[in-house]
């Protein structure tokens, strides 16, 4: 009895405070792989679960918003924003040393795979320091952003919490495209910001260089950048009284009415949909009823804190400060991203939230197993809401059945979104070759926006009369040895020249108008090849520009696949036709009938390939004799052959779609 009952105590101790939720009660850490949900599969959503924690320590009254600073790390990819993000917090005794887990604000599966950064992730830290005369303890929250082109929207997203930003730089590769990118996007918010060269400790570092680079680039005194290592701690002791000394605090007002602007939000299988907000003006308590301006509905705060660098309940959240709210949304329709949240029954005056999204890239996404569908449904609605630049829009195809259209900022965020689909939700998906959004005007006067080519009218009556195609002001950096095989890439890419300047005696910056088209699948990938991996690459979108567009159609045996179709320039139709043809032929397994597989534009075939049927010797049995009697057994069989390619059907594999998906 004795041992049952330490059994039970123990087995109570380790269950008890969460309802049956697991706790760690180490240090915290996440790790995607180590929860499986029934439902969706591999998902984070237990380790959202399983991490608010309370710190009767942590009185956010202690406060107020002149001792806040809220700040961002923004850089080129690998440029050692996480690494130093690491360093802050282990400084201001945030996480722990050694804590063993590298780029800590990384938490996702893909980010740790790939070693990027996909979502903006936030911490608020408490640092102690002597300002203008007064030794005080401060609230530092630091938000660490994505540095590839295609998640720049979740860094803009950041900036819109922030007043200043770390721009950090590698003190060896110097300023690259994004750095550019990223520097403007600040610029434009009106943040300060405090140059940080980052892996001073190379042997190829050169902080004299970078610092001139600041200056000529983006005119920042060079006196006044940081030099640091993330990786041996060099340095990061000034970082810390720069942001609070040269960024300024929140301006909100604590007296006015509560206004919080909605950051991000993730749905949690326990609590429903957790909301990142920051408080712009009043003060937001546990209990507080609030409102949301986009949908009207109203909602009780059953839970309010900070971010520490995990979940942790404060039950109260202050002007300039920024947290996280549980208030019972059920739904991830209802936490719309850049929304205004308020104290229900007050009066006040929206956020002016974000810049709508402009995807770039449209893909089709259906289930592998047909009768997924709903779960799949269920997956993207769980995933959209941690990822709000995504949009989804039901479609059919007569090949793949029901799935849906979806938009993305870049190819990478789409390969990003289909792993996360893939781990996080146990979802399999077959993906449409990738298509940007075109302009097609008819000779009746009508205009069109086509983001699938499969729904490109083919009405005899009408004719297209004019061709429209999206397309990016490209910034490319590159080392000066490279610049005749970049012109070239270009050049063959329809690219128009628009800049051509030397950033220093090593390297070239060079601005092209390229059509979104010619970037999306593989031009990151030729341009790093011809450069020998040293060209950074960003883009920005551009107006639209006439074009001659015409639609490929893919057929096996005559009939049209729609998943398969896409539009290209006239002149490239023939060469693309040929690589489709070729690709498709080499997946497709041979039938007892002969497979035709032509690329065509209208009723105009342009490429074909032949699948030859398999034989089968009718005349196996058949020991010599009457000729006669091989000569009809051979008519027989061509008959048969005849009806079957007649009325047989073609399975395309999914391994075809990939392919084509990598080079189309």
């Amino acid at each position: 009895m004795a041992s049952l009952y330490r059994a039970s105590k123990s087995l109570k101790s380790h269950w008890a405070p969460f309802n049956l939720l697991h706790i760690n009660t180490k240090p915290l850490r996440f790790d995607t792989a180590a929860y499986f949900n029934p439902i969706f599969g591999w998902t984070q959503c237990a380790y959202f679960a399983s991490q608010f924690r309370e710190d009767p320590s942590i009185d956010l009254t202690q406060f107020p918003s002149d001792r806040i600073r809220n700040f961002s790390i923004i850089a080129h990819v690998d440029h050692g924003k996480s690494t130093l993000a690491d360093r802050l917090l282990e400084l201001t005794a945030t996480i722990r040393k050694g804590h063993g887990q590298p780029q800590y604000l990384d938490k996702l599966q893909v980010e740790r795979e790939r070693g990027i950064t996909v979502k903006a992730q936030t911490a608020t830290m408490f640092h102690r320091h002597n300002y203008l005369g007064t030794d005080a303890n401060f609230l530092l929250n630091l938000i660490d952003t994505p540095g590839h082109v295609d998640f720049s929207y979740e860094v803009s997203r950041s900036l819109a919490a922030c007043q200043g930003v770390l721009l950090v730089v590698d003190a060896a590769q110097g300023v690259q495209a994004q750095t550019v990118a990223n520097f403007y996007l600040a610029f434009e918010a009106n943040l300060t910001v405090i140059p940080v060269i980052n892996k001073i400790d190379q042997p190829t570092a050169d902080p004299d260089r970078i610092k001139e680079q600041l200056k000529s680039i983006f005119d920042l005194d060079p006196s006044e950048a940081l030099l640091t290592s993330a990786k041996t701690g060099q340095g990061l002791a000034q970082v810390l009284p720069a942001v609070i000394e040269r960024i300024p605090p929140p301006p909100g007002k604590s007296t006015s009415s509560l206004r919080m602007l909605l950051l991000d939000s993730y749905y949690d299988e326990y609590r429903g949909v957790i909301c990142h907000v920051a408080v712009v003006d009043g003060t937001l308590r546990k209990g507080d009823k609030i409102s949301s301006a986009a949908t009207s509905q109203s909602y009780e705060v059953s839970d309010v804190g900070i971010m520490h660098p995990e979940l942790t309940q404060t039950g109260i959240l202050l002007t300039g400060q920024v947290g996280y709210v549980v208030s019972g949304m059920r739904s991830t329709q209802e936490a719309r991203v850049g929304d205004t949240l308020y104290q229900t029954k007050s009066t006040v005056e929206p956020l002016p939230g974000f810049k709508p999204v402009k995807h770039m890239v449209f893909s089709g996404l259906y289930p592998a197993d047909g009768s997924d569908f709903d779960a799949l449904s269920h997956a993207i609605e769980r995933l959209t809401c941690n990822d709000a630049s995504v949009s989804v829009t039901k479609e059919s195809s007569s090949a793949l059945g029901l799935g849906f259209r979806c938009g993305f900022l870049g190819l990478l965020h789409m390969d990003v979104f289909h792993q996360r689909l893939e781990q996080e939700h146990g979802a399999h998906v077959i993906s449409t070759v990738p298509t940007v959004p075109y302009i097609f005007e008819y000779s009746d006067g009508s205009k069109l926006q086509i983001q699938n080519p499969a729904m490109l009218p083919s009405n005899p009556k009408i004719r297209v009369t004019t061709c429209w195609e999206p397309t990016v002001i490209a910034t490319i950096i590159i080392p000066s040895e490279y610049v005749g095989a970049i012109i070239t890439l270009c050049s063959e890419r329809r690219g128009e020249q628009l800049e051509y300047s030397f950033i220093d005696s090593q390297r070239a910056l060079m601005k092209y108008r390229l059509p979104l088209r010619e970037i999306v699948v593989d031009f990151y990938n030729e341009l790093k090849s011809l450069t020998s991996g040293y060209a950074s690459f960003d883009y920005e979108e551009a107006d639209y520009q006439a074009s001659d567009l015409v639609k490929l159609d893919i057929l096996l045996n005559g009939q049209p696949v729609d998943a398969m179709a896409t539009i290209v320039h006239r002149l490239k139709a023939p060469r693309v036709g040929r690589e489709l043809v070729e690709k498709l032929k080499k997946f497709i397994d041979r039938q007892m009938f002969e497979i035709t597989i032509q690329a065509a534009i209208g009723s105009k075939v342009i490429a074909r390939e032949t699948v030859s049927a398999m034989r089968k010797n009718v005349l196996a049995k058949c020991y010599g004799g009457d000729a006669t009697r091989k000569k009809k057994l051979l008519e027989k069989q061509k008959e048969g052959k005849k009806r079957m390619k007649r009325v047989g059907s073609v399975d395309i594999p999914q391994e075809a779609f990939h392919e084509l998906l990598k080079g189309s």
